[in-house]
C-alpha cells in the first residue's frame, strides 16, 4: 500500500502532466525497465503482441501489422472494449503487469506505410498508480532538468548518501583516455571534478565523466567538454576543471537521481519553514497568561472603543456617587446629635462680638 506522501505526489504528477505524451525511445524504455515481451492489446477474448510508440495518462499509441488479428478486431466498427497490457521490470527483477482499458479513437499508417499502422487508444478511466508514478517521475525529472540545470550539489557524506554515490573518486574519460579523478560538486548541467595535470592542457577538451551509483546499482557515462581549468591552490599539480554535459545526451537515470536529491531537500526546506511558521498554543494557558499579566489588562483597556470606555467611565461615576450618599446617610445621625451644641456655640460668639466691637481704622481727612 502506497504512503499518503505518494499519494499526494502521484496526484500531482497525473494533475500537472496529464497532456504531456512521452515517446518510448531506447533510453526511455532502459530508464522505465520496460519488458517489450510483456506488451498486449486484448479484444474479445483475444490478445496480441503489440509495440508501445507512445504514452500519456490519457491516451497511448500502439504499432500493429494490418495484416493480422489485432488490426481486424479492434478497428472494426462497434468493436468491443479494448485493454492495454503494460509489462515492467521492478528493480528486484520481479515483474509488474497491469491493463487499462481503452477505445479506439483514431487509426493512421505508420510514417506512410501500408503493412503497420498506429492506433491511437484513448483511456476510458485514470490509469493504474503504478503508470503514473513511473512515468510522472520521468517527466518531473525531465521537467527540472530544463528549470533548475544550475542548481548545484556539493559532494560530502551527506549527499553522497542521498545520491547513492559510494565514494568521491570516480574515472574521467579525456578523449578516451581514461584519468582518474575527485567529484567536487555537480548539478543537471554539469559537474567540477578535481585530477592531476595542467589545467591549460586541459581547456575545451571533450570528455566522459562515469558515475556509479547503487540501490540500484547503475553505471551512467555523460559526455560534455571541459568550459574553465584552473590550478588548485598550492597544488600545481592538480587542476580543477568544470566540465558542461551536452544537453542532448544527458542520459535519463543521471536526470532522475539529480531530480530526487533537489526534490528531497525541497520537501524537507518547506517542511522546516512550516514547522517553524506554525505555532501550537494552548487556550487555557493563553487565557492565563493575558489574566495574569496586568500589561495585557491596561492593552486591552486601551483598545476598547471610545463608546466602551465612556460606558465604563459612567458606570464608576455612578458608582462613586451611590458610595457616597451611603456615607451621607451614615454620617447624618452624628450631625444630628451635636445641633443644639453647635447652636450654643453660635449665640455665645455673636454676644461676645457684641460686646467687643472691632475697631476699624478711618482714613484721614484733608483739611
Amino acid at each position: 500500500m502506497m504512503s499518503i506522501a505518494t499519494n499526494q505526489l502521484i496526484n500531482e504528477y497525473y494533475n500537472r502532466y496529464r497532456e504531456n505524451e512521452l515517446v518510448f525511445t531506447k533510453d526511455i524504455m532502459r530508464t522505465l525497465r520496460i519488458d517489450p515481451r510483456q506488451i498486449y492489446v486484448k479484444c474479445a477474448g483475444s490478445q496480441w503482441p503489440c509495440i508501445i510508440n507512445s504514452t500519456s495518462f490519457q491516451q497511448a499509441k500502439i504499432i500493429v501489422g494490418t495484416a493480422g488479428g489485432a488490426f481486424t478486431t479492434i478497428t472494426k466498427k462497434d468493436a468491443p472494449p479494448v485493454s492495454l497490457r503494460y509489462g515492467f521490470t521492478e528493480p528486484d527483477g520481479s515483474p509488474l503487469v497491469f491493463f487499462v482499458t481503452c477505445r479506439v479513437t483514431d487509426v493512421t499508417p505508420y510514417m506512410n506505410s501500408h503493412d503497420l499502422a498506429v492506433i491511437t487508444l484513448s483511456f476510458t478511466q485514470r490509469p493504474p498508480d503504478d503508470l503514473i508514478y513511473k512515468l510522472g517521475t520521468l517527466l518531473a525529472a525531465d521537467d527540472n532538468f530544463t528549470h533548475r540545470k544550475e542548481d548545484r550539489i556539493v559532494i560530502n557524506a551527506d549527499t553522497k548518501r542521498a545520491l547513492g554515490i559510494d565514494k568521491k573518486e570516480t574515472i574521467i574519460y579525456i578523449q578516451n583516455i581514461p584519468r582518474r579523478c575527485i567529484l567536487w560538486n555537480l548539478s543537471f548541467s554539469g559537474v567540477k571534478v578535481v585530477l592531476m595535470g595542467i589545467p591549460k592542457f586541459l581547456q575545451n577538451k571533450d570528455c566522459v565523466t562515469r558515475f556509479m551509483f547503487s540501490d540500484p546499482d547503475q553505471v551512467v557515462d555523460v559526455k560534455g567538454t571541459i568550459v574553465t581549468s584552473e590550478p588548485v591552490e598550492n597544488r600545481q599539480d592538480l587542476a580543477a576543471v568544470g566540465i558542461k554535459f551536452d544537453e542532448n545526451q544527458v542520459p535519463l537515470s543521471y536526470k532522475i537521481r539529480i531530480n530526487e536529491y533537489l526534490s528531497t531537500t525541497r520537501k524537507k526546506m518547506l517542511d522546516v519553514a512550516a514547522a517553524n511558521t506554525i505555532k501550537k498554543v494552548d487556550p487555557i494557558e493563553a487565557t492565563r497568561k493575558v489574566r495574569k499579566d496586568p500589561d495585557a489588562e491596561q492593552t486591552d483597556e486601551k483598545s476598547k472603543p471610545a463608546e466602551e470606555q465612556q460606558a465604563a467611565q459612567s458606570a464608576d461615576t455612578a458608582e462613586a456617587a451611590a458610595a457616597s450618599n451611603a456615607t451621607a446617610e451614615n454620617a447624618q445621625p452624628q450631625t444630628a446629635g451635636n445641633t443644639a451644641e453647635t447652636a450654643a456655640t453660635a449665640e455665645n460668639a455673636a454676644s461676645e462680638s457684641t460686646a467687643s466691637p472691632v475697631q476699624t481704622e478711618q482714613p484721614a481727612q484733608n483739611s
